[in-house]
């Protein structure tokens, strides 16, 4: 088989998720060039001025840093697999929507709560999404068995973790992330419903 004929099968079925995994490796490769620079400039949140411009972008761009080549494989991995099967549940505009929602929320909480902490990476999102796909056969007045079960063993291991587990893990945005996730998949509608 011809490569060409390979190519014309690969389809970009995705674009938000994609999209996102495209900039987040971007953001990686700038990261390791600069040698941390942009990751500590644009793309992690912490306590800085207000006054500071910059501040703002890292509000929402900490969730495309990571700081390794292992941290952005071990959000990816759940990223590529939830996310293409959401966005073609809820459309390119909400995923994008929810994503950004989940960095916004996570990097203020970061900000205001945890002033020597410099936050980075995209788990945030991905637990929003992993709690977001439990909702996936959500019917009007129900709550799925799958999410209550989801939201425990997720976001009830990273209680845990936060609590009796010192490492270098932002448990708090994995649980938040999560809570943005179960209140976007409670009250957004999939495109076909």
């Amino acid at each position: 088989m011809k490569i060409s004929n390979i190519t014309k099968r690969i389809s970009f079925n995705s674009p938000a998720i994609l999209g996102f995994t495209i900039l987040c490796l971007i953001t990686l490769i700038l990261d390791w060039i600069t040698k941390g620079t942009t990751n500590h400039l644009f793309f992690s949140v912490y306590r800085s001025s207000l006054l500071d411009p910059l501040t703002y972008i890292r509000f929402i761009g900490h969730a495309l840093g990571h700081a390794n080549f292992s941290h952005f494989i071990g959000n990816f991995m759940m990223i590529l697999v939830v996310g293409p099967l959401l966005e073609e549940k809820y459309g390119t505009v909400d995923i994008i929507c929810i994503i950004i929602t989940t960095a916004l929320i996570t990097g203020l909480a970061n900000f205001i709560l945890f002033p020597n902490v410099a936050v980075l990476g995209a788990s945030g999102v991905v637990f929003a999404l992993i709690l977001l796909s439990s909702f996936t056969s959500f019917k009007e007045g129900t709550i799925p068995l799958t999410f209550i079960l989801v939201a425990i063993l997720y976001i009830g291991d990273n209680i845990y973790s936060a609590i009796f587990i010192k490492d270098n893990v932002s448990n708090f945005s994995h649980v938040l992330g999560g809570i943005v996730g179960a209140y976007l998949g409670y009250n957004i509608k999939p495109k076909n419903r």
